[in-house]
């Protein structure tokens, strides 16, 4: 996340003479950021590969998470970011990719594994409570910053497929939809005929179809952030 704050900075002298310091200034100020983290450091450097498990336990992970969250945020601030919304974990026991390497039944009886989904639901509770105390912090400057819940509406549609139009929801539509992800989903992998029919695209990250339906669910929550 440092990095990208790295990034931004290497971007804002880019546009500069363009647009000028004030130009920037105005840009920045206007523009909406939106934060997504927290998913991989848990599926992939917690469960999957135990490296933190080793430093942290669950409560002490959350915490450690929390705190890069808002010191990016701090570091957005710093940079003339006003407008910034924060997603929240999605219901990390129902990603394909934890049920196959968290269940005894890898490829039969594939459901929602509650002790994942549980930790992703605390940590969002916290990061609200975050965000709430550096809303009310900031708010004199007119900063906006709010969470933004993507676990509801994915959810939902894991629970309620039908009502969305969905045939699978425990397997991606990329190759076996187990595993793959990232570089393991490639022009050379094997895809399901209609992935509208899919919530998940590959073994973690949802279909066009889904981020279209969290979209939806969250943009009362966008207006907010960006209006005035």
């Amino acid at each position: 996340m440092s990095k990208q704050l790295d990034y931004f900075r290497e971007y804002k002298k880019k546009i500069e003479p363009a647009i000028g310091n004030q130009g920037i200034e105005n840009h920045i100020n206007n523009a909406l950021f939106v934060i997504s983290a927290g998913t991989n450091d848990f599926v992939v450097n917690y469960y999957t590969v135990p490296v933190r498990r080793q430093s942290y336990n669950v409560s002490s992970y959350q915490q450690f998470l929390l705190q890069k969250v808002k010191e990016f945020i701090q570091g957005l601030w710093d940079e003339g970011a006003r407008k910034i919304g924060v997603s929240g974990l999605p219901p990390m026991g129902c990603l394909p990719i934890v049920d196959t390497f968290s269940s005894n039944n890898t490829f039969t009886n594939r459901s929602c594994i509650e002790q994942y989904s549980s930790v992703a639901r605390d940590y969002n509770q916290m990061l609200q409570t975050e965000l709430d105390e550096m809303q009310q912090s900031s708010a004199n400057h007119g900063a906006k910053i709010y969470y933004v819940d993507i676990y509801g509406p994915l959810f939902d549609m894991v629970q309620y497929p039908k009502k969305y139009g969905y045939e699978e929801v425990n397997v991606g539509c990329c190759g076996s939809g187990y595993v793959e992800t990232s570089i393991l989903c490639n022009q050379a992998s094997t895809v399901c005929t209609d992935a509208s029919k899919y919530v998940f695209w590959d073994a973690i990250h949802p279909t066009e179809m889904a981020y279209n339906v969290v979209f939806q669910d969250i943009r009362s929550t966008i207006d907010v952030i960006t209006s005035g």
